[in-house]
């Protein structure tokens, strides 16, 4: 396997946990319609604001090194929260897991010495960054649904 395979494969890695940030947006957007005033801002607060700015970060960190590498940059776009649902808590639920899923994803990114190897410092900063306001989110996200409607 050549540097640039493994840097695209590095690459595809974080792409997935990308996309399941914008999975949790989705559906957390869904369940924001449905919450009362003061769960809208708790959500804002505590889940939604955090996976945004992880989202964020990691399209950036995504495109820089891909052009820092010469490999082609990628427009991420918005996925569907899935099918209707009449409860926020169900939407609230699947944010979690997809949240839980980009954290597996960037854990088993970063375990696998691959941002090491092939990435530079910046993409390890970067994925840092995303890492830490995901397992922020992941760790808030129990409490949340534990003190929904209280």
């Amino acid at each position: 396997m050549s540097d640039a395979d493994a840097r695209q494969d590095l690459l595809d890695a974080l792409a997935e946990g990308i996309d399941e940030m914008a999975k949790a947006l989705a559906t957390f957007g869904e369940a924001y319609e449905l919450l009362d005033e003061n769960s809208q801002d708790r959500l804002e607060d505590e889940l939604f604001g955090p996976v945004q700015k992880a989202y964020g970060r990691a399209q950036r960190t995504y495109n820089a090194f891909a052009e820092r590498r010469g490999l082609p940059t990628r427009t991420f776009s918005e996925v569907s929260p899935g099918t209707h649902a009449r409860s926020p808590r169900e939407y609230l639920e699947r944010g979690v897991e997809a949240v839980d899923e980009a954290e597996e994803r960037l854990i088993e990114l970063q375990d696998s010495m691959m941002p090491v190897t092939y990435g530079d410092p910046e993409l390890r900063a970067g994925l840092a960054d995303v890492r830490a306001l995901v397992a922020s989110a992941r760790e808030r996200s129990g409490d949340f649904l534990r003190t929904l409607g209280r």
